[in-house]
């Protein structure tokens, strides 16, 4: 099962029933603006990339990379540059030997990226961990941006736990299982339900020129 249009103004409802917190938010931002990121192999590429570095230094690197590989995200594009062409456009060492690893893993079926979403939500993190570079929260984060994944709390991500303990009144880096007990009622759409949480740490949309798909 994924999001569709028709089960994000399902999530809405449901998270505006349950939660007076949540309504509040759904009324500030209006309808949950989560897009599929239909590339699977980009995103998992572009986050390896985006580990411990600056977004401005992110999109840097990702930039030359593009470039690189003529904007063809997949594991055939970057199974045929070596080492040093990734230290060139900006690549750690360790980072390139990610990429390498996330690129042999897909190429030889270990991590099947056409049928992946065939699997429940613990089968995809157990799956994806298998890459080097690749922890539960990049997992989590493929769930919900590349497979549209309803119900995915991502209590490792330090923006989710601020926005709940702005929003909930929780001090700061409380017990995890604080977290999860006012996210229960979310389900089974607690992958909208986090979209608000973020977007409760940025100015209200009127305030700004463009809005955030993330």
């Amino acid at each position: 099962m994924h999001l569709t249009t028709q089960g994000l103004r399902e999530a809405e409802s449901h998270l505006q029933h349950v939660d007076p917190v949540m309504a509040k938010l759904i009324a500030v931002w209006g309808p949950c603006r989560l897009r599929r990121r239909r590339n699977r192999f980009a995103m998992l590429a572009r986050s390896v990339i985006s580990q411990q570095i600056s977004t401005k230094a992110a999109q840097s690197i990702q930039g030359r990379l593009s470039e690189r590989i003529d904007g063809q995200w997949s594991a055939e594009s970057l199974d045929a540059l070596e080492l040093d062409d990734l230290r060139g456009v900006g690549v750690s060492p360790q980072k390139a030997g990610y990429l390498q690893d996330l690129t042999r893993l897909v190429l030889n079926g270990t991590v099947n990226l056409n049928q992946i979403g065939r699997l429940d939500d613990e089968q995809v993190i157990s799956r994806l961990i298998q890459v080097r570079g690749i922890g539960r929260w990049t997992a989590q984060m493929f769930l919900m941006f590349a497979l549209a994944r309803p119900d995915v709390f991502p209590d490792d991500d330090l923006g989710i736990r601020r926005g709940i303990e702005r929003l909930y009144g929780l001090p700061p880096d409380s017990d995890r299982q604080r977290y999860h007990e006012i996210s229960r009622c979310w389900s089974p759409f607690c992958t909208v339900a986090c979209w608000y949480c973020w977007r409760s740490g940025e100015s209200p949309p009127k305030a700004q020129s463009t809005r955030s798909n993330r």
